[in-house]
């Protein structure tokens, strides 16, 4: 599992390596790892150095304090600026170290960093995961040393990089005299495709560091951070007695302050209450279960659900809520949009020619209901007339009156307006497995719905319906086939993250027309906040169709752009 070769010559091994030489162990030792200076406690004599340093941070970086003796005394000196980390420590001792039993599933392999554009990828993976990225200058200057390691997963059919983790070997840094090593910053795409990736990387390095002869590999986890701990308690990492000291900034604010106590609200309401709690607005919550809260400030409040708020009108929610009212609104303002026709209720024998004249017109054929949301009662690139009466039958179990849309080929592409401004957008792609050569279908859906469901706080997950079931069908498989090893297959048509689908930003790839199609449909609806769902063959070109506005976009979806 360790990579086939080191970077280059001054990365190579040494004697050293299997033995600890004489080297005089260092004092005051402080690393720069990028995200921060990883400040080893140990090698201090005076604790009042150690304050001082912390209280040094620069801006826009996060130090760590790490293997102190005395913690307690470090804070008493700077008690207003320094506060002891709510992480656990745990420790794997190499000698013990058991390689993984059997081969895991792969698609992916690990490697070190080769290029300027391997150094970009692996800070945009920390960014996307909301953690403080090293600048890719100081990855890529940092390669060929010794005191620090950089592994990636890469896709081996996309090469696009996966996941990534960062280590420190202590005895290249200061001679440490009990000769071990530290893993940080374990990063993984939320939308990878791969189960393992994040044990394989972990794996990577703790067999690269017993390579080197180190004698141990370091840790630190936050202490609710049930998921990654059991993960480290399976590779047989144990916990130590080991604290970190880290400096009271903007970012660590959520460590050293109390829990907010308002109720458990979604992802989409949270990252809103989030800001406006860090700008002094306060929050009343007022339905936990359907995402309801109240902002203040200044005298005022505004009533929100989510990132709906009261400044929207209820003519504007009203168009956005029935599709087919939101195309002749659009159409009306000489915006692009599919062709439709509507089949009410009980209706069907009436329009059954009708029906089928419109699928002999335009050959594929979307079918939805008129009012829902979140990909509910959506079949699309329909080809049969029976594929289509079937997928109204089911897109009336959402609502009665049903719509029959054109299907137009293209990027699904999202774009969110907020003031009449464009603040964000990102293609969606619909939900896709892909084979292991042992796994089932159902299987391996079930796996990346677990994977999808873990990375958006439980707001993704693939269903096993009717449209799942047709599309895996239409492929020529059934749930239960054993999906060939590499081979990958959609499962949805339709690329809602709540039916599964990945979201990939591309706000500043969109071209001027899209920008200025998405601000003039907003001022058609006359909406402050709202997410229009595109179709179009180029980012960056003029040509597109809107099909639905939502006027309650998950802004949480388009992190990091800075939506609120």
């Amino acid at each position: 599992m360790i990579p086939h070769h080191e970077p280059s010559a001054p990365d190579s091994a040494s004697a050293s390596d299997n033995a600890v030489s004489m080297r005089v162990p260092g004092r005051d030792v402080v690393i720069d790892c990028g995200w921060g200076r990883l400040i080893f406690g140990q090698t201090f004599s005076a604790n009042s150095k150690i304050a001082k340093i912390l209280c040094e941070e620069a801006n826009q970086k996060r130090d760590i304090a790490f293997y102190l003796r005395d913690p307690h005394v470090v804070i008493s000196l700077a008690p207003h600026e320094i506060f002891l980390d709510p992480s656990h420590t745990y420790r794997l001792w190499l000698e013990r170290y058991r390689p993984a039993q059997r081969e895991m599933t792969r698609g992916f392999k690990i490697r070190f960093i080769e290029s300027e554009a391997d150094a970009e990828a692996m800070a945009e993976l920390y960014v996307k995961r909301h953690m403080i990225p090293p600048e890719p200058d100081f990855i890529w200057q940092q390669r060929k040393t010794r005191e620090l390691t950089y592994l990636l997963a890469e896709d081996e059919q996309s090469g696009k990089i996966l996941g990534a983790v960062f280590g420190v070997d202590h005895y290249e840094v200061f001679a440490d005299p009990e000769n071990g090593s530290s893993l940080w910053a374990l990063v993984v795409d939320p939308q990878a495709p791969y189960s393992g990736i994040g044990e394989t990387l972990v794996r990577s390095l703790a067999e690269y560091y017993l390579a080197r002869g180190r004698s141990f590999m370091d840790l630190s986890v936050m202490h609710d951070n049930e998921q990654a701990i059991a993960l480290y308690e399976k590779l047989g990492f144990h916990r130590v007695v080991v604290f970190a000291l880290k400096h009271k900034n903007p970012y660590n604010e959520p460590l050293f302050i109390a829990p907010p106590p308002e109720a458990k609200l979604n992802p989409y309401a949270a990252i809103i209450v989030k800001e406006a709690r860090r700008r002094g607005i306060s929050m009343e919550v007022l339905n936990e279960q359907a995402n309801y809260f109240s902002l203040s400030f200044g005298g005022r409040t505004v009533v929100c659900r989510e990132s709906l708020t009261e400044l929207t009108t209820a003519v504007a929610m009203s168009i956005c809520d029935d599709k087919s009212v939101t195309r002749r609104v659009l159409l009306n303002s000489g915006l692009r949009v599919p062709q439709q026709m509507s089949v009410p209720a009980d209706d069907d024998e009436h329009f059954e020619s009708s029906i089928a004249k419109f699928l002999a017109d335009y050959k594929r054929v979307v079918v939805k209901p008129a009012r829902g949301e979140q990909g509910a009662g959506i079949s699309v690139d329909l080809h049969a007339l029976d594929e289509v009466k079937a997928a109204i039958t089911w897109a009336r179990t959402v609502y009665d009156n049903v719509l029959l849309e054109e299907y137009v080929q293209g990027e699904d592409l999202r774009i969110v307006v907020i003031d009449f401004k464009v603040a964000a957008a990102a293609t969606r792609r619909p939900a896709t497995i892909i084979g292991t050569g042992r796994d089932k279908v159902i299987d391996l859906i079930e796996k990346q719905s677990r994977r999808r469901s873990a990375a958006t706080g439980g707001e993704s997950h693939i269903p096993i319906d009717a449209e799942t079931q047709r599309c895996i069908q239409s492929a020529g498989y059934q749930l239960d086939s054993i999906l060939p090893e590499g081979n990958s297959l959609t499962v949805r048509k339709t690329a809602n993250l709540h039916t599964g689908g990945t979201i990939h930003d591309v706000t500043v790839q969109l071209s001027s027309a899209l920008k200025q199609a998405a601000i003039a449909a907003a001022s058609a609806i006359n909406i402050p906040v709202v997410g229009f769902d595109f179709l179009v063959p180029d980012l960056k070109g003029e040509e597109y169709v809107i099909i639905e506005a939502n006027e309650r976009p998950g802004l949480a979806n388009h992190e990091p752009q800075p939506l609120v």
